[in-house]
């Protein structure tokens, strides 16, 4: 009888027919950052093919996600928004502040968000170091242009100038030509006067 009660304590009452409770899912974090990447990424791609339309509400649907529980997750997912470019609410250097908040506390993000964070975070830096790059080239071959005007316009006026004194001094030496003319026709005109005499 001691025999039956030890077994039947043992079992916890399975031999009346109840069958033990299912063991806990156990997911692995291989598994989860897998899961959560392959969402991210799917986002992504609704908003780089997605109208317009369906643009601002993914990033409406993101900010608000964010604004109501500012989660490292919720950043990085608003981050990643920003940070592609090819639609109206892209906003480069605001994602590279999240991207670098959260590169700050690394340990906050699952590894595969991590790696993630950290892809789009040197994307943007090339990509933002590229056009503060070209903006500078454009700058310089505008102010080069500036230059290159002003020099041509600076030449052209000396030419105006020496061709508008070349053109004084004909005018003067044309008036000297034309009173030794004269003098030399008022000559002529004596000469027979005086040789009649």
């Amino acid at each position: 009888m001691t025999l039956t009660l030890a077994l039947g304590g043992c079992t916890g009452g399975f031999m009346s027919g109840q069958r033990p409770p299912p063991p806990p899912v156990v997911v692995a974090p291989a598994a989860a950052t897998s899961t959560l990447l392959g969402e991210y990424l799917q986002l992504l791609q609704k908003l780089v093919q997605g109208a317009p339309a369906e643009q601002a509400e993914i990033e409406t649907s993101v900010q608000r996600e964010y604004d109501s529980a500012p989660t490292p997750s919720h950043k990085l997912k608003l981050a990643l928004v920003l940070g592609t470019p090819g639609h109206p609410s892209a906003d480069l250097p605001k994602a590279q502040g999240l991207l670098r908040e959260l590169m700050a506390n690394p340990e906050m993000l699952l590894p595969g968000e991590r790696a993630l964070a950290f892809l789009q975070l040197s994307q943007i830096d090339d990509h933002l170091t590229l056009e503060t790059e070209n903006r500078r080239l454009q700058a310089d071959a505008v102010r080069a242009d500036h230059e290159r005007m002003a020099s041509a316009n600076h030449r052209l006026q000396g030419e105006l100038d020496e061709n508008a004194r070349l053109r004084k001094e004909l005018e003067e030496a044309r008036a000297k030509l034309d009173a030794i003319a004269n003098i030399e026709r008022s000559l002529n005109e004596r000469k027979p006067d005086s040789a009649g005499r």
